[in-house]
């Protein structure tokens, strides 16, 4: 393929990923509060149960902002069973890092809307990484709110030879037959959402 029909390539997925990111979200943030809070509720008590873990284990998660589902329920079960939690920090136009998160302590501002652990936390490498979305298929394929945050920080973790498990974390009305994906794009191990948890067989993510 010559440059630029790669490159044409690529900018007709980013629009896709860009057009499909805007549709799903404006209906997520038709979900009512309340509806919100009753499946982000059920999706943690669903991940309590079936995410599978050694004591110990570092598991990233995040504070949701805007209509976004929420995962403290959800981490705050895992933490009971042992696991040692983080949040993501932004750094940087392109860096996130994890920032453990232990109870009681101080809060700030970690960019992208979000709060968590100050830079005075220990920064860890997630064994588990839950991540948020805007759109899923049950390929592996997904659609983020397009910084390209978490592919970087999983091609991190990839290159010390320290892949995370990666789990979704949506509701289940995100889903979509078939998202677009791009060479960088690393499939999801798990989704997670109201209704169930689902294992995924991740192949080539451009296999429809």
């Amino acid at each position: 393929m010559a440059l630029s029909e790669h490159s044409s390539s690529e900018d007709s997925l980013s629009k896709q990923k860009a057009e499909i990111r805007r549709d799903i979200l404006i209906k997520r943030n038709e979900l009512p509060a309340l509806r919100r809070i009753e499946m982000s509720l059920s999706a943690g008590d669903i991940g309590s149960k079936a995410i599978r873990f050694e004591e110990n284990t570092i598991i990233s998660g995040f504070f949701p902002i805007r209509s976004e589902i929420d995962a403290r329920p959800l981490m705050d079960a895992l933490a009971q069973r042992g696991a040692r939690l983080c949040l993501p920090a932004v750094i940087d136009k392109t860096t996130i890092e994890f920032r453990e998160l232990k109870r009681g302590c101080a809060m700030v501002d970690t960019g992208f809307g979000t709060r968590g652990p100050g830079p005075d936390a220990e920064i860890l490498d997630p064994d588990i990484m839950i991540a948020p979305l805007a759109a899923y298929d049950m390929k592996g394929g997904r659609v983020g709110y397009g910084a390209g945050y978490y592919d970087r920080a999983i091609d991190k973790l990839m290159r010390k030879n320290a892949p995370p498990f990666l789990i979704g974390l949506a509701f289940a009305m995100q889903e979509m037959v078939h998202v677009p994906v791009e060479a960088h794009d690393i499939p999801l191990n798990a989704i997670l959402t109201e209704i169930d948890y689902k294992l995924i067989s991740t192949g080539k993510l451009n296999e429809k």
